[in-house]
């Protein structure tokens, strides 16, 4: 069986791929440059006083960069397309294609959706009148249901991704098993790692570790920040200064010599990740009171049924977080039990823990100093004033006056946020701290195909494009949920 090249039967449009891609490059740099000389001209203005579109030579630049972006897509979705009628027929492009069926079925539908129904989806809606903010959600989605379908449901993997192959030690993309059964896939179609593991498969699971990590952690994170910000903005005084200054003494420390120090086995014997696990992971519990409380405080035959359900059930989510095999902390010394295994709803595993913990606590004080900052300045807002004149209670007034009026910027700054807490995931794995060595994020794997980079670059670039492409697809996003909200 010959070995595949990436583009297969569609290797045709190569050239004329290249040649678009080369234009659309030296059209951005002449826009680019054309832009720095000043105009001496002045532009049209319609009959509705908007400003008509570049006469000249700006203008017809502006339109030839229009016209070879859409070439451009267009070619992407003809690769795309045939990839997916023609499978492996399409070289590794192909292959990857027909695989990441399930994905792409699944974009079109929200997408469809999103669209159809967006002007009732508030601010979520109105992210598609923008169409960066519209490429930077596709490109997170994609990362979203790769890993779910991919890491869930193994739908989209190949091959095992712990699974050693025989014979496929650092071979090139495209290399075909020796021997393959029926029914096997026959290709490793990323190549092979240096012990002989299916990059793509490992790639696919990989964005699994983050999908799951990254955006739980960044919201745990603002629980915290919300939590604790609000109340030292609206009250001030000594409450703000203490917090303050706590929040100060952690940003203080270098970021990256903190998870160094959280996430050593030295640290982690201590249970220390755990009891800072049981601390911070009730803020959400306190959080959702708060807010139904204040809420419904008029209503207590409504109120407290409420609360008595709402918080057991986030009380049992809370109790199976922190345990882990019946024990909440267990040393060589102690133990503190924790829910019994017949009432422990999942186990989360002691290095993503340890990881999830560490994200949460380095991030909750910048969100604090952010929601702090936005707080004193809208409480002294007229709508504040108001809810005070109508004798409002303070945390009514910190979650349903104030809190809805900063959601711009925390939204904005949330998915800011996942793309740090991706770049952090990925250096912990590099350095080979909190997760396994054998796990198969995209830090780790990186750090694993670099000691062969100069001769085997593939296992070491597929998972560093794909951690910059989430991470450019976030900023994307928030990007356009900055444009929309500016506008709401």
């Amino acid at each position: 069986m010959d070995p595949l090249t990436w583009t297969g039967s569609l290797s045709g449009l190569n050239i004329i791929f290249l040649a678009v891609l080369g234009l659309l490059a030296l059209t951005i740099v002449v826009s680019i440059l054309t832009s720095l000389v000043p105009s001496s001209g002045t532009r049209a203005v319609g009959s509705d006083g908007t400003l008509a579109s570049d006469t000249g030579a700006a203008g017809f630049i502006s339109m030839v960069l229009g016209y070879l972006f859409y070439a451009l897509i267009a070619l992407v979705l003809v690769y795309l397309i045939g990839g997916i009628i023609l499978g492996t027929g399409a070289g590794i492009f192909g292959g990857m294609a027909r695989q990441f069926l399930p994905v792409w079925i699944a974009l079109i539908l929200t997408f469809v959706l999103s669209i159809t129904y967006k002007r009732r989806l508030g601010l979520y809606g109105k992210l598609f009148d923008s169409t960066v903010g519209m490429i930077g959600f596709g490109i997170v989605m994609f990362w979203v249901f790769t890993g779910v379908f991919g890491g869930v449901f193994d739908m989209l993997i190949t091959h095992d991704s712990l699974s050693q192959v025989s014979g496929m030690k650092n071979k090139l993309p495209g290399t075909p098993l020796r021997g393959a059964e029926e029914g096997e896939y026959q290709w490793f179609l990323l190549g092979g790692d240096n012990l002989a593991r299916d990059v793509f498969s490992r790639l696919i699971k990989g964005s699994w570790v983050v999908v799951q990590i990254a955006p739980m952690a960044t919201l745990f994170a603002f629980m915290v920040g919300i939590t604790l910000g609000l109340p030292a903005g609206y009250y001030g005084g000594r409450l703000d200064t203490v917090l303050s200054f706590l929040a100060n003494l952690i940003l203080a420390f270098p970021v990256i010599l903190l998870f160094y120090l959280l996430v050593t086995p030295e640290i982690v014997l201590t249970g220390i990740p755990n009891y800072m696990a049981m601390f911070l992971f009730i803020f959400p519990l306190i959080f959702v009171a708060i807010l139904l409380n204040s809420r419904f405080y008029t209503q207590p035959s409504f109120r407290t049924p409420l609360l008595i359900v709402v918080l057991g059930v986030l009380g049992w989510l809370y109790l199976s977080m922190i345990s882990n095999d019946g024990s909440i902390v267990q040393t060589d010394t102690y133990r503190i039990p924790g829910l019994p295994s017949f009432l422990d709803g999942f186990d989360i595993d002691a290095g993503i823990l340890v990881v999830f913990v560490s994200v949460v606590f380095v991030n909750s004080p910048t969100v604090f100093r952010i929601v702090r900052g936005l707080a004193l300045d809208i409480k002294t807002r007229d709508y504040v004033a108001a809810a005070q004149t109508r004798g409002e209670g303070p945390w009514y007034i910190m979650l349903w006056e104030i809190l809805p009026n900063a959601r711009g910027p925390l939204i904005v700054d949330f998915c800011l946020r996942i793309g740090y807490t991706t770049i952090l995931l990925g250096t912990l794995g590099f350095f080979g701290l909190g997760l396994e060595s054998e796990s198969p994020d995209w830090g780790s794997t990186i750090n694993a195909g670099r000691r062969l980079l100069a001769l085997y670059p593939h296992a070491a670039i597929a998972p560093a494009l794909a951690l910059l492409s989430l991470v450019l697809g976030l900023n994307l996003l928030a990007d356009g949920l900055r444009e929309e909200s500016l506008r709401d």
